[in-house]
């Protein structure tokens, strides 16, 4: 993933357009699946797990095409999620009846893909509607500030917003010392992943398990310990390794970012706003109301209506007042965004019959999956629960990893919030946490790494970050395993 240098402040409505309508691709399809707005249950038991490959096709696209082609990545990925999308589209409806293909459509765009990708859209537009000016010196005892900060924040402006918002500065506080590349994959640690863990605006697994019914509250209620616990060991194991480096190889250069007389920041008004994004999450999640609309057997409710059409106003908003140095400054572009946006709608769709097939239990084609995180007298095993959801949101995005496993686990958030809460603790903390493995196991990610290397950062390879992780982050969770789980 790249972001673009140019901002497109100046064609605000066409790059707005474009933001909040990722999935143009999915026209055709939903023409071509047009029939009567009834839909046919799915029973997963009579699936084959061949009906499966077009997720493992786009989750492997999305691991590997940006290594082994990035510039056919760069300018195609949409058409590649289009083509895995219709993949599993067409045959499905050849196959059910048109009907019961529209209505799984209809409900993976309507009950879950519009309110994340709204969601996202929003924390998007309005962290980058915030420039933090100023020249800060990076010595070790600033850097473990940020970074602690930047945990707290990435709970409450989502992991996307949080590292938008500090990591430029933490690289300008930086850019006077030999190498810095060690600050950013603390950050990606910290930041981009790990403070994300408590609400459902931290990180995209969460949010999709808020939609399926589990509590603003609950994860900070269930895995603050586990959070507590990562982000205080990683903040200390950086302070002594930054500590280290800034004695033995000091200011080598002069600083190349000219001090500036204050500190502060531009575009401040955007805080309001994100303000705004916290009390629309909260009221859909605790408002009850009566009030619900039927879209092709999809249940639409009031509270969550208002909350997405509060998200489109909060976006327009946040677009039509910041001013347009502010966007200069973060070089904000909307590239981020739509490849997100496309590759999502592409995830949501072809997730469809995994999680039927998952949801039929022992009893449907994926039964050895939930044999394998099931102990012996059929209950959950939360530690397994925690390093199978861990290791495929290391490679596969953990979005979509959380919904696999929510699902296997039963998916009934109630019951899951209930007598399997420590199962559920240990998908979001997997999910969460694990994300952080490599650079394509959560978006942030890999905007931290192209925004830095942009910036000079000599940042490490692909598998050189997997040696940073693999040697520092493993072993803590194996710790969080025999401690918590």
């Amino acid at each position: 993933m790249t972001v673009p240098t140019t901002s497109c402040h100046a064609a605000q409505p066409k790059c707005l357009r474009k933001a909040l309508a990722p999935a143009w691709w999915l026209a055709p399809a939903l023409l071509a699946l047009a029939a009567p707005a009834h839909a046919a249950g799915l029973d997963g038991r009579q699936l084959s797990a061949l009906w499966g490959l077009p997720f493992v096709g786009i989750l492997l696209s999305i691991a590997v095409w940006p290594l082994v082609g990035p510039h056919f990545w760069h300018h195609h990925f949409g058409k590649i999620a289009a083509a895995w999308s219709l993949a599993f589209l067409l045959p499905f409806a050849a196959v059910f009846g048109a009907h019961t293909a529209l209505a799984g459509l209809v409900h993976a765009l309507v009950a879950e893909y519009i309110p994340f990708i709204l969601l996202l859209t929003a924390l998007f537009t309005v962290s980058g509607g915030i420039y933090i000016r100023g020249n800060l010196h990076g010595t070790p005892q600033l850097n473990t500030a940020i970074l602690a900060i930047g945990a707290v924040l990435a709970s409450f402006m989502g992991t996307t917003g949080a590292s938008m918002l500090l990591i430029r500065p933490l690289i300008r506080a930086n850019d006077n010392r030999p190498s810095c590349a060690h600050v950013v994959v603390f950050f990606i640690f910290i930041v981009s992943n790990i403070g994300g863990s408590l609400t459902p605006l931290g990180d995209p697994p969460l949010f999709l398990g808020f939609l399926k019914g589990v509590g603003f509250f609950w994860t900070l209620e269930n895995i603050y310990r586990e959070t507590l616990f990562m982000t205080v060991v990683l903040l200390a194991l950086f302070y002594v390794l930054d500590r280290h480096l800034y004695r033995k190889q000091g200011v080598t250069r002069p600083d190349p970012t000219p001090d500036t007389p204050t500190f502060g920041f531009d575009g401040a008004v955007n805080f309001v706003l994100l303000g705004v994004v916290v009390a629309l999450v909260l009221l859909s999640g605790m408002w009850a109301s009566p009030v619900s609309f039927d879209v092709m057997g999809t249940a639409v409710g009031l509270p969550g209506l208002v909350r997405d059409v509060g998200l489109i106003v909060v976006t327009a908003v946040s677009i039509a007042i910041t001013p347009r140095a502010v966007h200069e400054s973060n070089q904000f572009d909307w590239g981020p965004m739509q490849e997100v946006g496309k590759l999502f709608a592409g995830i949501f769709l072809t997730i469809i019959p995994v999680i039927a097939m998952l949801q039929a239990g022992e009893d449907g084609p994926f039964g050895a999956i939930v044999k394998a995180v099931t102990h012996a007298d059929g209950t959950p095993n939360p530690a397994a629960y925690f390093w199978a959801t861990g290791v495929l949101s290391s490679f596969l995005d953990n979005a979509p990893t959380y919904l696999v496993f929510f699902n296997t686990a039963g998916g009934d958030a109630a019951h899951l919030m209930g007598p399997l809460a420590s199962t559920l603790a240990a998908i979001s903390a997997g999910a969460v946490f694990m994300g952080a493995n490599t650079y394509i196991g959560n978006a942030p990610n890999l905007m931290v790494k192209a925004i830095a290397e942009d910036r000079g950062v000599k940042m490490p390879s692909f598998f050189g970050y997997m040696a940073w992780s693999g040697g520092i982050l493993i072993p803590l969770f194996l710790l969080v395993t025999w401690l918590f789980f």
